[in-house]
């Protein structure tokens, strides 16, 4: 009897970016062809001590290197682009995007030695490209940096839509607003599935327009009395222009500082995404000749990054600038989930140093890149999709996003809120969630990607609570015999001084597990766990505290 042919299954797998912000990262498969939606990263979260970045898990990617047909970027934010260059020299595969979005991902991969061997290609919006049995189209999309696109992806089952991030910004300050004509006249042809952004799906009504930062921004500059120093992603091209701007009209010079800030400022006057006015554009060392009230510098460090320009300045530990009264900073971003704390204590600082600060708590410096609910439903009644899933944004988003489309008309059984990991299988008629795929965190640790693990990070959470007891047990090689009474270290756990009593019964302690018939084993194979446990037990009725407790064996 013949076998009967099972047509493919449309699936698609988010490998980050669904239950959390950033690492945005989604896998578009069928049969023989993957198509990979962004490559993005994270920064760490408060509990992940020592963490420098957090990126993807590819190890799905990494299994079927030979289907990937390339890497789709829908715009050059760092949680969408931010993971090249420690994911693409792994898969070796090309890279589709604007031309912003190529310089600055240039600039990034210059940084980690991986730009010789990458395939960069720019696409122009409205002109479709083939990746295997995809036929994918970039349409503009108006976000907080230049050249965003979202995605018209044809497949072989139907048309998938990706809104990339995105909001609906009628005047915008650089380039198109978003293409709702094309949405509109995709969404009449018939759309199978609609990925749409929900970082600000809880937010009611309208994303007010960029303009209004350039506003606020020339408002603060003409009003200071000294210096201006504004912070901002290094990558918010738009905004360093409106910086740009509102220092011309008010016959200020403009001085940029921090590595990142500084590369892309070169590259993006070069490209033609920045112009500058003649002479506005100083170098750092033209700074002690000019008046305060003739000063504007651009830095990185909106988020309190701890090494970052801002930070080291409100720290006093930059080398060229230090706050002095009548200094006015502006901190143009809002926090991301997390690093709340982190700027709050940068912000404190520069108010003790004298200095008037605006946040958006305080002033209209930011707004956002993202949709808010009368967008998001827009989109939606446009596109008119037959299976939804939100994208981008912690579960609460996704839900709240989930709700805005069955209120538009899709059907409940035709949405899916995913999480990462999550395999939704999708034909024609019907969709499901089918299974899961390794989609954890990968830890960028100083020069170490991926060795950071669960048990590492444990451990830290564990000494900076609790800190470290090292237990030092010298005995005699041939006897095993204890040679001297043990010694205890303790770091960060209790003053050895003030609790001297304690320590010396936990040294009593350990010498009667050791030595209590007068020997014991070499090796300490035996007493090992039980010195552990013992004074675990211990120091947790004197404390309340369970320290990393550490038993050394010398044998002598």
């Amino acid at each position: 009897m013949q076998k009967k042919y099972r047509k493919p299954k449309l699936k698609l797998i988010p490998l980050g970016g669904l239950g959390e912000i950033g690492k945005n990262m989604m896998v578009v498969e069928y049969d023989n062809d993957i198509l990979v939606i962004d490559c993005g990263l994270m920064f760490p979260e408060e509990d992940m001590m020592g963490i420098d970045l957090v990126i993807p898990d590819i190890s799905y990617l990494l299994e079927r290197k030979e289907k990937i047909r390339g890497i789709v970027i829908t715009h050059a934010h760092e949680d969408h682009i931010g993971a090249l260059p420690y994911i693409l020299p792994q898969l070796n595969v090309p890279v589709y995007c604007t031309r912003l979005a190529k310089g600055l991902i240039s600039v990034k991969l210059k940084e980690g030695k991986a730009l010789e061997a990458a395939e960069i290609n720019v696409i122009e919006p409205g002109k479709p490209f083939s990746l295997g049995c995809f036929k994918v189209e970039f349409f503009p999309v108006c976000h907080s940096i230049p050249d965003a696109v979202g995605l018209i992806i044809d497949t072989p089952i139907g048309v998938v839509v990706h809104t990339g991030d995105f909001k609906l910004d009628y005047t915008p300050v650089y380039g198109e607003p978003t293409n709702l004509s094309r949405l509109a006249q995709v969404g009449s042809k018939g759309v199978l599935l609609l990925l749409s952004d929900s970082t600000h799906a809880e937010r009611p009504g309208y994303t007010p327009s960029e303009r209004v930062i350039g506003e606020a921004l020339d408002t603060i500059i003409s009003r200071a009395k000294g210096r201006v120093i504004v912070a901002t992603f290094a990558s918010l091209i738009s905004r360093l222009q409106q910086v740009i701007d509102a220092a011309a009209n008010h016959n200020r010079k403009v001085f940029v500082f921090g590595r990142s800030m500084s590369d892309n400022v070169k590259m993006a006057l070069e490209l033609g995404y920045l112009k500058a006015p003649e002479g506005v554009l100083g170098k750092p060392e033209e700074l002690r000749g000019l008046p305060p009230e003739k000063i504007v510098m651009i830095t990185t460090g909106s988020q309190g990054e701890p090494t970052s320009a801002l930070v080291r300045i409100a720290n006093h530990g930059h080398r060229q600038v230090s706050i002095v009264k009548g200094d006015t900073v502006v901190v143009s971003a809002s926090p991301i989930p997390g690093n709340e704390s982190l700027i709050n204590r940068t912000i404190d600082s520069l108010f003790k140093q004298g200095a008037e600060v605006f946040y958006d708590q305080l002033s209209q410096v930011h707004v956002h890149g993202h949709a808010s609910q009368e967008e998001l439903k827009l989109v939606l009644n446009l596109v008119k999709p037959r299976f939804f899933v939100p994208v981008h944004g912690e579960f609460r988003h996704l839900t709240i996003h989930s709700r805005l489309a069955l209120d538009a008309g899709v059907e409940e059984n035709n949405i899916f809120r995913m999480e990462d990991g999550d395999v939704l299988e999708i034909t024609p008629n019907s969709g499901r969630i089918a299974g899961r795929v390794n989609s954890g965190h990968v830890y960028v640790d100083g020069l170490s990607v991926g060795d950071v693990g669960g048990v590492i990070l444990r451990n830290r959470r564990m000494l900076s609570r609790d800190g470290i007891v090292v237990v030092i047990i010298a005995v005699n090689r041939q006897t095993g015999k204890l040679v001297s009474r043990p010694d205890i270290v303790s770091r960060g756990f209790v003053d050895t001084v003030e609790s001297k009593d304690m320590i010396e019964e936990g040294k009593e302690l350990v010498a009667r597990i050791v030595d209590h018939s007068g020997k014991m084993e070499a090796d300490l194979s035996s007493a090992d766990s039980r010195v552990r446990d013992e004074l675990n037990r211990y120091f947790f009725e004197k404390t309340k505290r369970r320290p990393m407790i550490l038993p050394v064996l010398v044998k002598i």
